[in-house]
């Protein structure tokens, strides 16, 4: 389910082949968390692929996908890099890094039949890959006695994604919570405890 705290990704890198007219096309695609990531993966393509014509790319990072880039690599403006940008927003996924690869086959496509074979070669890495959730999460801690660890557990199942727990003279958690759940899930915790329970946000 997405909520306004949760976007997708991919779970591993994949890789896919097309031939249009001679000129292989090899998109291989990875998830990755941050800019500098794409570009590892991104350099580490070049290396592979050393020889080919081009590397075209795109990469679109954050909860909303609007850090991205796009390079056409040498072939004509706009040919390459936004089809496959464009691949990676149809198929609904951020923190993506993709890259086609061409070798010529020696019959030129023009702008039009470039920009489809780019597509066509993004669509069908995309189509490997299993998307995944991920969820934009606060960290809490809290503290309580013995005596309120049901209740707040009760909280914890129902709100966190997930939670630590250490059991010393006083009872400490610290809960990831959804980032638009925080301030609804310290209410909850000073409710159910009539206050005993203490929060911090880290």
């Amino acid at each position: 389910m997405t909520t306004v705290d949760t976007h997708f990704t991919i779970r591993a890198r994949e890789r896919a082949e097309i031939k249009v007219r001679g000129s292989r096309f090899i998109a291989s695609v990875a998830p990755v968390p941050a800019k500098e990531e794409a570009q590892e993966f991104l350099e580490s393509i070049r290396k592979e692929y050393f020889d080919a014509t081009h590397n075209c790319y795109a990469w679109r990072l954050g909860p909303s996908g609007l850090l991205f880039r796009t390079a056409d690599d040498g072939e004509p403006s706009g040919s390459a890099g936004k089809p496959i940008l464009f691949s990676i927003q149809k198929f609904g996924v951020s923190d993506v890094v993709l890259v086609v690869t061409r070798y010529f086959g020696g019959t030129k496509l023009g702008v039009g039949g470039l920009a489809r074979a780019y597509a066509q070669a993004a669509d069908e890495v995309l189509a490997l890959c299993e998307k995944v959730a991920v969820t934009q999460t606060t960290a809490v801690r809290v503290f309580c006695i013995y005596e309120d660890i049901a209740a707040i557990k009760r909280l914890m199942s129902q709100m966190t994604t997930r939670y630590d727990e250490e059991y010393r003279d006083a009872v400490e958690f610290v809960a990831y919570i959804p980032q638009s759940r925080v301030n609804e899930f310290i209410a909850q915790v000073t409710a159910h405890t009539n206050g005993r329970a203490g929060t911090v946000v880290l």
